[in-house]
C-alpha cells in the first residue's frame, strides 16, 4: 500500500514526460545525443544494433544488476547505487513513475532511460523454451532492397566476353538486397539470421566460393538463464568481458558530448551477432557457466576470412602466405572473388570471472589462442616492424572492476605472444549530485596484438598508444548542463602519415540548455591535434601539427506530438604548417507524424575546401540502418523518408536520398565513379511481425 501511494504522489509530476518518452523513442536521434562525435572510422551499425535491442528488450528494472544498468551508458555510479538502495529500501518497483523518486534521478536522466527499461514482477515464466519461442511477440522478418539510380563505372559494359559480348566489371546486379529475421525476449534468448548482398554481388549458389544464394550469411541461436547455464550461442556471436583489451565485442562509444558513462566498457558477456558486417564475430559456439561466485565461459570459433595468398620470394621463402587479412566483405569483382574465403582462422578462449553477491566488485582472467591456416607476412618496412606476422597469436589479460559508493574503479592489462603488453584504468566518480568526473589512463605498446579488442583510446586498434584522458560533466540548474573532456595522446612508434614517433590532443566543451520536454539547444566546440609528416622538405622524419576545430550550434524544437524541427549550423577550419582550409554545413530538418504515416525531410547546403573538413552529419534512416554521410566539395543534400505503420503486423519504409554537386562533374572514384554531378539513392524495406 506504501508503495502505491508513493507511485500515485510521483505520478502527476511525470505526466508531462510520460506521454512522449514511454511512446516509441527515435533510437538514432538518442544514439546522435549520446554519442555526439562522428567519424567515418567508428562502427556504427553495432551501435545502432546494441541500441535497437535494448529498446526490442527493455532492461527490468526489479532484476536489473549494476552491471546491466552500468551497460546503458546513462548512468552515473552514484545514480546506480542510489537506484539499487532504493530497490533494498523499498522493494520491487511497481511503476516506471517511483524513478522520480530516487535521488538525483532527474527528468533528464529519466527520459533517456525511461525508453530502455520496464518494471515487471520477478516471476519467472514457466512455459517450455519452445513455446515461449513460439508465442514470443517480439519476432519480425524485414526485407530491404537498395540501389544508386545513376549507374557507376562498375555496371558500365567494357571488355567482351568469348562470344564477343560486353560484360560489366563488376559480376553481380546494382541491387543491394539485405533480409533479417528475429525473435529474441531479454534475458531468455534470441534465434535469428541476417541475408545481405551488395550492390555488384551475384545472386548464386557456388560451393567452391562457399556462397549459398547471398554473399553473405549470418545465423545465430542464443540461450540465456537456462540452470546454472548463463549463456549458451550457436552460430555467430561476440563476447565483450573487462574493458574490451583483447574481447571488445565491437560496441564502441568512444569520445563524445556524454564525457563521463561512455568511457568504461561493461562485461556484458556472450551478445548473439545480427550485424551485416563481414568481420570482427566469432562462428562456432560458446558457453558461459555460473557456479557460486564463479562464471566460467568457454568458446570456440571456426571460419574462413578474405585475404590474397601471395607467394613473392624477394621478401619471404615460404610457399604461401598473406600480408593482411581483408575485411571490406566486398565480392563484386574478380579480384575481390579470389581473396574470398582463403584461410581459415580458429580461435580458442576461456574467461573465469569471480563476482560478488551485489555484483560491485568484479576480478577476471581471458586466455584467446589465435591460428590462421596460412602465416600473415607483412612486406618490410620502418612502419610495419613491430605488426604481427606468423600462423599464432595467444593473448592473456587481467581485469577488474569495482563500484564502491559514488566511485567506479576498472582497469585491465594483457600480453601477447610477442611480449607486447597494454594496459588501461580509469575511474568514474559523482563529486556531487551536479558534478561527475572521469579519468582513463592507457598504454598499448607497439607490439601488443589484439584482434578482437575494441579499448578505450584514439587509434581503431590497441596498437602504439599512450594517454590521459579527463572528463567533467556539471549541472548548476535543472535545466542547464555542461560537458568537457580533454585528451592527451602519443605513438611511440610510426603511424599513418607519421614517419616518426608522434604526439597529439583533443578536447571538447559543449552547453546544454533544455528549458521544458520539447526544445533542447546546444553548442559544441571541439579541436583536435596531432603530427603528421611535413610538406616543407624531403625529410620524412620531420612532423608538423595538423590542428583542426569544430563548431557545432543546434536546435531541436517540437512544438506539438505532429512536428518536429531540427536545425544544425557547423563548420570546421583546419591549420597545418601556415595553411588554412574550411569547410562548413547548413542543416534543415522537419518531421512529421500524421496518425500512422511518419515523415522525414532533410536539406542541407555544404561547402568544404578538402578532405580534412568533411562535414559528417547524421540522417534519419529506415529500421536497421544507420547513414552518416561525409560532405565534401560544394553542393546541395536532400531526403525524404517515409514510414507508414499498416496495422500491429506490417511496417513499410520508402527512403530517397540525392547529393547534387556544382563544382564537380564526376562523383566517386575508381569502379564507384558516377559520370554525373549528382548522386540518388533509394531505399524500400518492409518489416513483417510474426
Amino acid at each position: 500500500m506504501k508503495k502505491l501511494i508513493l507511485a500515485l504522489i510521483f505520478l502527476l509530476p511525470m505526466l508531462e514526460v510520460s506521454s512522449q518518452e514511454i511512446a516509441e523513442i527515435d533510437v538514432q536521434a538518442f544514439a546522435e545525443e549520446i554519442f555526439q562525435l562522428q567519424d567515418d572510422e567508428l562502427n556504427y551499425e553495432d551501435l545502432y544494433e546494441s541500441l535497437l535491442l535494448l529498446y526490442s528488450n527493455p532492461l527490468n528494472l526489479n532484476i536489473a544488476n549494476s552491471e546491466d544498468l552500468a551497460s546503458l551508458y546513462i548512468l552515473t555510479p552514484q545514480q546506480i547505487q542510489n537506484f539499487l538502495q532504493y530497490r533494498i529500501n523499498n522493494g520491487s518497483l511497481i511503476s516506471i513513475y517511483e524513478l522520480q523518486a530516487i535521488p538525483t534521478f532527474d527528468l533528464t536522466t529519466i527520459r533517456k532511460i525511461v525508453p530502455f527499461v520496464t518494471v515487471e514482477e520477478r516471476a519467472s515464466d514457466t512455459r517450455p523454451l519452445l513455446q515461449r519461442i513460439a508465442e514470443e511477440k517480439n519476432s519480425f522478418l524485414l526485407l530491404r532492397l537498395e540501389r544508386t539510380i545513376e549507374k557507376s563505372e562498375g555496371f558500365i559494359a567494357s571488355d567482351t566476353s568469348a562470344e564477343g559480348e560486353p560484360f560489366p566489371k563488376y559480376s553481380g546486379s546494382r541491387n543491394k538486397v539485405y533480409s533479417r529475421f528475429r525473435v529474441s525476449r531479454s534475458k531468455d534468448f534470441s534465434i535469428g539470421f541476417t541475408l545481405e548482398k551488395d550492390a555488384g554481388e551475384q545472386f548464386n549458389f557456388d560451393r567452391q566460393i562457399r556462397r549459398y544464394g547471398a554473399d553473405f550469411l549470418s545465423y545465430h541461436v542464443v540461450l540465456e538463464n537456462q540452470g546454472r547455464w548463463k549463456s549458451l550461442a550457436f552460430g555467430d556471436y561476440q563476447i565483450q568481458l573487462g574493458q574490451g583489451l583483447l574481447l571488445g565485442a565491437g560496441f564502441n562509444p568512444g569520445k563524445g558530448s556524454e564525457t563521463i558513462t561512455t568511457i568504461k566498457r561493461t562485461s556484458t558477456g556472450i551478445r548473439p551477432y545480427s550485424s551485416v558486417l563481414e568481420s570482427g564475430f566469432f562462428r562456432g559456439a560458446a558457453a558461459t557457466y555460473e557456479f557460486k561466485h564463479l562464471e566460467i565461459t568457454g568458446f570456440f570459433s571456426h571460419q574462413f576470412v578474405d585475404a590474397t595468398v601471395q607467394n613473392d620470394s624477394t621478401f619471404n621463402e615460404l610457399d604461401e602466405f598473406i600480408t593482411s587479412i581483408q575485411g571490406s566483405g566486398f565480392h563484386r569483382t574478380a579480384s575481390e572473388l579470389n581473396s574470398k574465403d582463403q584461410i581459415r582462422e580458429q580461435v580458442v578462449g576461456t574467461n573465469v570471472t569471480f563476482k560478488t553477491d551485489n555484483r560491485n566488485f568484479s576480478v577476471g582472467l581471458n586466455v584467446l589462442n589465435t591460428k590462421y591456416s596460412i602465416p600473415i607476412i607483412k612486406r618490410p618496412s620502418n612502419y610495419n616492424k613491430f605488426e604481427f606476422n606468423g600462423r599464432q597469436n595467444i593473448s592473456g589479460s587481467l581485469f577488474s572492476n569495482l563500484l564502491w559508493e559514488n566511485f567506479n574503479f576498472f582497469g585491465e592489462v594483457g600480453m601477447s605472444k610477442s611480449g607486447g603488453v597494454g594496459a588501461i584504468g580509469g575511474l568514474i566518480a559523482s563529486l556531487s549530485n551536479r558534478i561527475a568526473i572521469s579519468l582513463v589512463l592507457r598504454n598499448y605498446d607497439r607490439d601488443f596484438h589484439s584482434f578482437y579488442g575494441n579499448s578505450f583510446g584514439e587509434n581503431s586498434r590497441n596498437i602504439n598508444e599512450k594517454g590521459i584522458y579527463w572528463g567533467l560533466k556539471f549541472s548548476p540548474f535543472r535545466t542547464l548542463f555542461f560537458t568537457a573532456y580533454y585528451d592527451r595522446f602519443r605513438f611511440p612508434w610510426l603511424k599513418f602519415r607519421a614517419e616518426a614517433p608522434s604526439n597529439g590532443y583533443e578536447y571538447l566543451i559543449r552547453l546544454n540548455f533544455v528549458p521544458s520536454s520539447n526544445v533542447n539547444l546546444f553548442a559544441q566546440f571541439r579541436q583536435e591535434s596531432k603530427e603528421r609528416n611535413s610538406n616543407s622538405d624531403n625529410s620524412l622524419q620531420r612532423l608538423s601539427p595538423g590542428v583542426k576545430s569544430n563548431y557545432l550550434l543546434n536546435l531541436d524544437y517540437q512544438p506539438n506530438a505532429i512536428v518536429g524541427i531540427k536545425s544544425r549550423l557547423q563548420w570546421s577550419n583546419f591549420s597545418f604548417e601556415g595553411s588554412k582550409s574550411r569547410g562548413f554545413a547548413i542543416i534543415q530538418d522537419f518531421n512529421f507524424k500524421i496518425g500512422k504515416l511518419k515523415v522525414g525531410t532533410r536539406f542541407a547546403l555544404f561547402e568544404v575546401d578538402n578532405f580534412e573538413n568533411r562535414q559528417f552529419a547524421y540522417e534519419k534512416d529506415v529500421l536497421y540502418a544507420f547513414s552518416i554521410p561525409a560532405y565534401t566539395g560544394v553542393g546541395i543534400r536532400n531526403y525524404l523518408l517515409l514510414q507508414y505503420t499498416l496495422n500491429n503486423k506490417l511496417t513499410f519504409w520508402a527512403r530517397l536520398a540525392r547529393t547534387a554537386r556544382n563544382d564537380v562533374e564526376k562523383i566517386g572514384s575508381g569502379f564507384d565513379t558516377i559520370n554525373d554531378d549528382h548522386k540518388t539513392d533509394l531505399k524500400i524495406q518492409v518489416r513483417y511481425k510474426l
